[in-house]
């Protein structure tokens, strides 16, 4: 059946091409937490433990939230690790050690990336591709990643 939300199928196409960019990255930044979470060590582990997992629920939310929003465009979503990895702006890096400080400033580096790219697509995506409701989502993972960015800085003080 024909999608008709007031957005014409080019513009929608654009939209959901720029959020499977994003979707690739909240998948690598979810993954890259989750990685924290099951290979943390050292005296604070079980804090740590628990704050990641904390971390990685959110991200799990987002990450369900973006491709559903991308099925709501009526298009669908690759969501093999391939796809992923070949569009995600993320790399994924091997720590020399399991410890909290190293795991948190990667994982705060990557939401501070994140948090920069999706303001670019808050824009784009209203005025270019005339889809406030993707603008408005993305104005709302914005504010999501800033308040996880927030944490993970607290930790380094």
């Amino acid at each position: 059946m024909k999608t008709a939300i007031g957005i014409t199928a080019a513009k929608r196409e654009g939209v959901a091409n720029g959020l499977a960019k994003i979707l690739a990255d909240e998948y690598v930044l979810y993954t890259k937490t989750k990685n924290a979470h099951w290979n943390i060590e050292g005296p604070d582990f079980y804090d740590k433990h628990k704050f990641f997992e904390m971390q990685f629920g959110e991200l799990d939310v987002i990450v369900d939230s973006v491709a559903e929003r991308i099925r709501t465009l009526g298009h669908y979503v690759d969501a093999m690790l391939k796809a992923f990895i070949s569009v995600t702006q993320f790399t994924e890096q091997k720590s020399e050690k399991n410890d909290s400080t190293g795991y948190i400033k990667e994982l705060l580096n990557d939401h501070e990336t994140l948090i920069m790219s999706l303001r670019g697509s808050i824009h784009l995506f209203a005025n270019e591709y005339d889809d406030l409701g993707s603008s408005d989502f993305i104005t709302g993972l914005v504010e999501t990643h800033e308040k996880m960015a927030w944490f993970l800085r607290s930790h380094l003080k």
